[in-house]
């Protein structure tokens, strides 16, 4: 599949001397949902930023739909819409006005029938001619989006686009954005919700310390560094782990009554039936049986525990 985004070599270094961005080089192929992952500090913003224009890059390039971001940038800017994570908006603007002029800063002639479709997408028709001031934070963030979408971009940009909202709204915008997808937009998005990228993403990218650190598809990243969890009930309980079971690597947990052995399910030989053999030589009887596949969330802090060589700053 073809690249809407390609980054080669993209460095960002401040006057201080301190590099957000290291060499970094990523694709994101067309018509994906890309989630792009990473601690405070790691340099997700900083990245987005750049290929929005908003920050120079200090080398490397950055292309969107073969146009240069810098030698063809209104080509390239024209493109890509941005749903930053703070809520800039005209408080005394209506919604109509306000998603209207957006699309007028592109050069791009007035389209009232475009413009009501975003807003009917984006269940804010019936607000159109409420002032921004009187919405609710949600209402807020879907008005960010529709403004984005105004000039009706190729690529769109959600910088932690539902950081604030309560549970029911995060589900219905998650599916706004499958609905954009279905539409031909590409979709790159940053968030500190595990079960968002884990929903909505067909590719996670995992920034740390300004480095890519792995780009993976969502259910290859699972299936190579998900592990799995077998939880063994016991009907009674033990304070240590039998002699006969020495050469399995448990867990004691649920105050003794339970053993926890982790595995990786990729493996030819994973030790259960070996376990199971041994528990019946130690003498224990199993209430229960439960396996665990480890979470996106599990695997994400794994990838980014190890310490840095450099100290980073919270620009994410």
């Amino acid at each position: 599949m073809a690249s809407i985004i390609s980054i080669r070599n993209l460095e960002k270094r401040y006057d201080s001397g301190f590099r957000a961005l290291k060499g970094i080089d990523l694709d994101i192929p067309d018509g994906d949902i890309f989630a792009l992952l990473g601690p405070n500090g790691a340099g997700k913003t900083t990245l987005i930023n750049v290929v929005c224009g908003i920050v120079n890059a200090s080398a490397g390039t950055v292309e969107a739909a073969g146009h240069n971001i810098i030698s063809d940038y209104r080509a390239a800017r024209s493109l890509i819409g941005l749903v930053p994570q703070e809520l800039t908006t005209d408080a005394f603007e209506t919604v109509w006005a306000t998603v209207s002029f957006s699309r007028g800063l592109f050069g791009k002639p007035k389209n009232p029938a475009h413009i009501e479709k975003v807003l009917k997408d984006l269940s804010l028709w019936d607000k159109r001619n409420n002032m921004l001031m009187t919405l609710s934070g949600g209402m807020k963030r879907r008005v960010m989006i529709a403004k984005a979408l105004s000039h009706e971009p190729k690529i769109l940009f959600l910088d932690e686009p539902t950081a604030g909202v309560d549970v029911e709204l995060r589900r219905s915008m998650w599916e706004v954005v499958r609905s954009l997808r279905e539409h031909g937009v590409t979709i790159i998005l940053t968030t500190h919700y595990l079960e968002e990228a884990e929903q909505m993403a067909d590719r996670i990218g995992v920034v740390n310390a300004g480095e890519i650190v792995l780009v993976e598809q969502k259910h290859e990243l699972m299936a190579k560094l998900g592990e799995k969890r077998l939880t063994l009930q016991l009907e009674d309980a033990v304070e240590q782990i039998p002699d006969a079971l020495a050469a399995h690597t448990l867990e004691i947990g649920d105050d003794g009554y339970a053993l926890v052995y982790t595995y990786n399910a990729n493996d030819k030989r994973t030790g259960i039936n070996s376990l199971f053999r041994d528990l019946d030589s130690a003498g224990l009887r199993l209430r229960d049986v439960d396996t665990k596949q480890s979470s996106l969330e599990e695997i994400f802090v794994d990838l980014v525990k190890a310490p840095t060589s450099e100290s980073t700053r919270n620009d994410a």
